[in-house]
């Protein structure tokens, strides 16, 4: 019975002791794999962290904590590294970014952390008047959209005040929002509000004002005449003066940029009745022709005749007696010195006949006088010659 039981015992002693000896195995060999693995710290996306790992090299490693990674990706060290212990990794996972630059779309792969650093890798240098969205300031985001609008210097006219200005690739209407323009109802604008501006074009706003203008004008009187049997032929005498009207005209005015382009009448007033003018016509004829007859007796001396009509420059067609040859173009009429000759005396004059003196001539001096011609053909025929006259009375 005690051998038994002696034996019992030894064989559980046995188990207990080989049973400690695995678990002593055991520890040793977690301990022991524990122990020869790597100590590495490793940054993923800007946190860091420190890892133990048996993998071989850097990618290995990557596989091993999930990390997904192409090419565009930042690593350092590259994926072919060994692992070694106490090592530092970094890596950091590319964007799709999309750069649409004056309506020029460029895909790029990046790792910057902000729109600004990713300008600066793809060397894109900015003016203050340049616009993008989003803002510099702005964190990259996968498949981010990211506009840039160059801007380039324009020529604007405002009312004809000329200034050059920045603007960007946009529409006349947008360039005037941002230019913080108002355009009134008639403005007009050059080129129109949809078209696109661009790179030294000229953007010209019209201004456009209609405005009502008031004048006073003069209405001219009529000249009527009245033929008068009473008076001799070739006198005018004025019955009615004649009398300026007034009247007030309003006009609707276009303006653009302040000058006048249009005018159009609106309204008219009288203020004063014009009066008409009436002018009585000689139509009596005078009695010019000195008769004929073996007793005509007068005074008789040698002159200097020369001709003249009454379509010379400056010449009024009226004789210093009041004479119309105008409208008595057939008239034998001379003129004389008054001195010499009496106005209103009848004469024969050699070469030419009857007629009357009846005007005077600032050339006219002593025993000079000109006759009167219906033409300047005629008259240039006369020419200047030494003629008697006869004064009958």
């Amino acid at each position: 019975m005690k051998n038994l039981f002696s034996q019992s015992l030894s064989r559980r002693s046995l188990i207990i002791v080989f049973a400690s000896f695995v678990v002593l195995l055991t520890a040793l060999g977690i301990l022991f794999f524990e122990g020869s693995k790597n100590t590495v710290a490793i940054t993923l996306n800007g946190k860091r962290e420190v890892v133990k790992t048996h993998a071989d090299t850097i990618k290995e490693l990557l596989d091993e904590l999930d990390v997904p990674h192409r090419s565009q990706d930042y690593l350092s060290p590259k994926t072919n590294t060994k692992v070694k212990d106490h090592m530092k990794v970094v890596w950091k996972q590319a964007n799709k970014v999309h750069i649409v630059k004056d309506n020029e779309k460029k895909t790029v792969w990046t790792t910057a952390g902000t729109v600004a650093e990713l300008l600066k890798e793809q060397n894109i240098v900015l003016k203050e008047q340049d616009q993008i969205s989003p803002k510099p300031q702005t964190a990259i985001k996968n498949k981010m959209n990211i506009d840039l609008n160059i801007a380039f210097h324009l020529t604007f006219v405002d009312g004809s005040k000329e200034q050059k200005v920045w603007a960007t690739s946009t529409t006349v209407a947008d360039f005037l929002t941002q230019q913080g323009i108002k355009l009134n109802e008639l403005d007009r604008v050059e080129p129109s509000l949809t078209d696109t501006i661009s790179e030294n074009g000229v953007v010209n706003v019209i201004r456009v004002e209609k405005v009502t203008d008031v004048v006073e004008e003069s209405v001219q009187f009529a000249v009527v005449t009245k033929k008068d049997e009473s008076l001799e032929k070739g006198k005018e005498e004025i019955v009615t003066p004649g009398k300026l009207g007034r009247v007030s005209k309003q006009y609707e005015v276009v303006l653009e940029n302040g000058k006048e382009v249009s005018r159009k009448l609106i309204n008219e007033q009288s203020i004063t009745e014009k009066q008409d003018k009436v002018v009585a016509v000689g139509t009596k004829e005078l009695a010019l022709q000195v008769s004929r007859g073996a007793d005509e007796t007068g005074t008789e001396f040698y002159v200097t005749a020369t001709a003249y009509t009454a379509s010379c420059n400056g010449c009024s067609g009226r004789t210093a007696t009041g004479l119309n040859l105008h409208a008595n173009p057939n008239m034998k009429v001379i003129a004389v010195d008054p001195r010499v000759i009496p106005l209103g005396t009848k004469v024969y004059v050699e070469g030419y006949g009857y007629a009357v003196a009846a005007d005077t001539g600032g050339a006219i001096k002593g025993y000079i006088i000109d006759l009167f011609m219906p033409s300047k053909a005629e008259a240039y025929r006369w020419g200047r010659k030494k003629v008697k006259i006869k004064v009958l009375q």
